[in-house]
């Protein structure tokens, strides 16, 4: 079994498999089938509770004990559809998945045997999620983890699959609720049917959770993806608390080019010399290590990570070592880079002040981003921040501020790779 990270992807070992996601709370699964665009054929690629069947696909119903599940046989899945995605939403109209934390399992369809797992982290406001997707590639299918999130619920990723959404009259409220084109009943005869969702004999009825999916007032073209709290870099420099994210992405387009990740820290109270060391630990999809940058290795996945050296001291303003990544040139293997501090010596963190973490622009110096250690644990070692690459191919830096029992890197490892 592979518990798989957001962005990784395995080969799928069957032809016939089944994705259930679970959570403490009931879920509405479907599944969407794309083409190369990117988009469903037609309103009838939507398999849902209501529309259980489709070419390859079917919605299976857990029945209120089980979670429900869609079920995939690459087989019989038509030429022309490359992609299955795979959603899921809070059954309760407006939820959101804070505090309930999804948990997708793939599975063997012939067998129940379990192929893989994931589930998406740091969730918030979102109301949907794209959770998995299985893809042709070159010929053969495989899986991915994805857990990209919106805040406008299934309507707003069935409109972003291209799946019709129809206004439905309210004569009480001001905003129109919106529901997945799967029409209730045939269009009145003055009406014009809708363009872009011809009529169907036999439409199943519109789905009840759907429609009560609040509808933006000004819906976009293309929704954005839930926020999550998390931001971007468009409004200048962006300071982080213990566990915020921000996604590093400038006027719309992903930050790839050169940044230094500075780490700093002085000695607290006037204390003595503090000799702490700084690491970057990076990790493969499966939260597999790959290699570890420190002061005895200063140059790791082919160059495109760089250690400025060991600091000794603490002492002095500014930064007591640069970590320098080349975010464009990092092999795609790598999907998860981590950064640490540890005290060899073994004094703890409560021995130190100040002790920050920032991301700058190499060819700048602009500062991006930048996290400040509050509070302190005698402990020798921290993880102080992480960068993930996402499936979309941004990377995100996420605030950490853990601490583990930890004074070289190599005991770093384990801990890092559980908290990706």
């Amino acid at each position: 079994m592979t518990a798989m990270t957001p962005g990784s992807n395995i080969p799928l070992s069957t032809a016939r498999v089944a994705v259930d996601v679970s959570a403490p709370v009931r879920l509405d699964v479907s599944g969407l089938l794309l083409t190369a665009s990117g988009k469903v054929r037609s309103d009838d690629d939507f398999i849902f509770y209501n529309q259980p069947v489709g070419p390859g696909v079917t919605y299976r119903s857990g029945g209120g004990t089980s979670p429900d599940a869609i079920l995939v046989d690459t087989a019989a899945v038509p030429t022309g559809i490359e992609k299955i995605v795979v959603t899921a939403s809070p059954d309760a109209a407006g939820q959101t998945f804070q505090g309930i934390e999804p948990t997708a399992t793939v599975r063997n369809a012939d067998d129940d045997s379990v192929l893989a797992t994931f589930t998406p982290p740091r969730l918030t406001a979102e109301t949907a999620l794209v959770v998995m997707e299985i893809y042709l590639r070159n010929g053969a299918w495989k899986v991915r983890a994805v857990g990209q999130g919106y805040a406008n619920g299934l309507a707003g990723i069935a409109t972003d699959f291209g799946v019709s959404v129809e206004d439905e009259p309210t004569p009480v409220t001001t905003a129109t609720p919106t529901s997945a084109a799967v029409p209730s009943a045939p269009p009145a005869p003055a009406a014009a049917p809708a363009p872009s969702a011809p009529p169907m004999p036999a439409a199943p009825p519109v789905d009840p959770r759907i429609a009560a999916s609040p509808a933006p007032a000004a819906p976009p073209a293309a929704p954005a993806p839930a926020s999550s709290g998390r931001i971007n870099l468009d409004k200048g420099r962006v300071n982080l608390q213990k566990n915020q994210t921000v996604s590093l992405v400038k006027g719309g387009r992903p930050l790839l080019s050169q940044v230094k990740m500075g780490l700093g820290w002085e000695p607290a109270f006037r204390g003595k010399d503090i000799d702490l060391d700084a690491s970057v630990i990076a990790y493969g999809p499966n939260r597999n290590h790959l290699d570890s940058c420190y002061f005895g290795k200063l140059s790791i996945l082919n160059g495109s990570v760089k250690h400025s050296g060991d600091n000794l001291t603490g002492e002095g303003a500014g930064d007591d070592e640069v970590i320098v990544v080349d975010l464009g040139r990092i092999p795609a293997e790598a999907t998860g880079l981590v950064f640490t501090v540890n005290s060899f010596t073994g004094q703890k963190f409560t021995e130190v002040a100040k002790a920050y973490c920032r991301l700058l622009d190499a060819a700048t110096g602009e500062e991006l981003v930048r996290f400040d250690l509050t509070g302190a644990q005698p402990q020798t070692g921290v993880m102080m921040a992480k960068l993930i690459r996402q499936f979309s191919g941004e990377w995100e830096m996420t605030a950490m501020g853990d601490f583990v029992k930890a004074r070289t890197v190599r005991a770093m490892v384990k801990p890092a790779a559980q908290a990706l």
